[in-house]
């Protein structure tokens, strides 16, 4: 019973932690899919997310909207939900620049793709830097999801219960997205055999535009809902993209819930392990993956190879 009363906020970091990992991943993993191109932006788009959510809740976080008294002076709670709705939206459009910047490596050797997006993650990093400064940010919260929850005598953070249910809601609005609409079916099929839907007359150019916006809209959602338990500083994308391609990897390259179970694996291993050796506690992730990828190479839910017996 101490046990379960001690590993209680680990479990719950844990959980919450791998839920939004695996909110990261899935739009990393969409556009994969269907570009084909590793984005190495992601995190950094992530990192944009939270620093525009910041613009967007204070007066003094940025973009020089300071002169907006009449928004400002508007309840944190609805420039909170503003900064939800509006910075996905903000960093989409930024995203649509760049998938416009990479059309020219499609159909050539991949590296081209991995060099371009590597490129713009180091740009937007640095634009990160002149625009808000080295220094760590703070995203203002709604007092109704701050302070503790006392549950068996513990303290639980009630921004941490907010945070994976937020992520549970995102995740399975996605997948109801691609399981029961038009656009939804288009982007599945364009991930299975992207020439087989441009022979159907679907225009391929826009779905890769609009997916590659989708998934970095996204990326921003997850960076904001991330910002109070990570902080916002520049470098914060590096610290979000590595566990998504990992939970990518470990939970098979194109499976949805593959990503969901393996961002909650990952988020639990990274959580109890900081229980016991905090030092060890990014280092879990890795050996949880060798262990996993060495036993199953495709993955917990991959689509079998034909190399494979």
């Amino acid at each position: 019973m101490e046990l379960i009363v001690t590993l209680g906020p680990h479990v719950l970091n844990g959980l919450a932690l791998g839920l939004l990992f695996a909110l990261v991943a899935l739009g990393f993993m969409l556009i994969i899919g269907v570009m084909e191109v590793i984005n190495l932006a992601h995190g950094s788009l992530f990192a944009l997310g939270a620093y525009v959510a910041v613009a967007l809740v204070t007066p003094d976080g940025g973009l020089r909207l300071a002169a907006f008294g009449p928004y400002f002076s508007l309840p944190v709670p609805t420039r909170f939900v503003v900064a939800l709705l509006l910075a996905p939206v903000l960093v989409a459009g930024v995203g649509m620049v760049l998938e416009v910047c990479l059309r020219r490596t499609y159909g050539r050797d991949p590296l081209y793709g991995l060099l371009l997006t590597f490129g713009a993650a180091l740009v937007l990093e640095e634009l990160i830097r002149l625009v808000w400064g080295p220094t760590e940010r703070f995203l203002p919260l709604p007092d109704a999801i701050t302070g503790g929850l006392t549950l068996g005598g513990l303290i639980y953070s009630v921004y941490r219960f907010f945070a994976s249910g937020f992520a549970i809601v995102m995740i399975v609005l996605l997948w109801l997205f691609l399981q029961h609409t038009r656009y939804g079916a288009l982007i599945k099929a364009g991930a299975h055999d992207s020439e087989m839907v441009r022979a159907l007359g679907v225009n391929l150019t826009r779905l890769r535009l609009l997916v590659f916006a989708f998934g970095t809209a996204l990326a921003a959602v997850a960076g904001i809902v991330m910002a109070p338990i990570w902080g916002v500083r520049p470098h914060v994308g590096v610290d979000a993209v590595v566990p998504a391609f990992v939970v990518i990897v470990l939970g098979g390259v194109g499976s949805f819930w593959g990503a969901v179970i393996a961002g909650l694996l990952v988020g639990m291993v990274v959580g109890l392990t900081g229980a016991f050796a905090t030092a060890w506690s990014l280092v879990s992730m890795y050996i949880l993956l060798i262990l996993v990828v060495t036993i199953r190479g495709r993955g917990l839910l991959g689509k079998k190879s034909v190399l494979e017996r």
